[in-house]
């Protein structure tokens, strides 16, 4: 199972990037770290800077077909830049296109509305989203994790850090039984 893990050159929140991370390499997985940008990317502990990783691959250089699934991490910064950046928004887009499981936390579901991929679909995210999911045709819930499969493919999405291993089980489950 080869996951892409995207993210902005700073602002993801950390446990949200490096929990699922773990999460795939303990089921077997390869997880790989796009970017809008090549070198580090900067993570962060909620408005602090925390840990520094390296990016494998540029986003503008990767292949939705390169990879059975995507993971999006939170942070109030991460999604607001990813979604500013065209070639980011296509390939989260082209995940939908292709059928193939997107999984999303806290944050992380602005570049989806940027992408126009969750009108109808079911989601939850950091509370503070309700108001502009709903406003993209979103159903939104105030649920731990949510999988969706009323769509092109399976969403799989969470509200925050605390329900992080909810949503690593969840995710698991859908990206595995699709790369089996």
């Amino acid at each position: 199972m080869k996951v892409a893990f995207l993210v902005a050159p700073e602002g993801a929140e950390q446990v949200e990037l490096t929990e699922p991370w773990q999460a795939v390499i303990d089921a077997g997985g390869n997880p790989s770290l796009l970017s809008t940008g090549s070198g580090e990317v900067q993570a962060f502990n909620h408005l602090e800077p925390a840990d520094t990783f390296p990016v494998d691959r540029q986003v503008a250089d990767a292949a939705v077909e390169d990879y059975d699934a995507l993971v999006l991490p939170g942070g109030v910064a991460n999604p607001d830049f990813l979604r500013t950046d065209e070639k980011a928004v296509a390939f989260v887009r082209g995940f939908f296109d292709a059928g193939k499981p997107v999984a999303v936390i806290c944050h992380g579901p602005w570049t989806l509305i940027e992408a126009d991929v969750v009108r109808g679909r079911k989601i939850t995210s950091w509370p503070s989203l309700r108001t502009d999911l709903r406003n993209a045709g979103a159903n939104w819930v105030d649920e731990q994790v949510v999988v969706c499969t009323g769509g092109p493919n399976t969403l799989v999405s969470s509200r925050k850090p605390d329900d992080l291993k909810a949503f690593n089980q969840a995710f698991l489950k859908e990206f595995s039984a699709v790369s089996a």
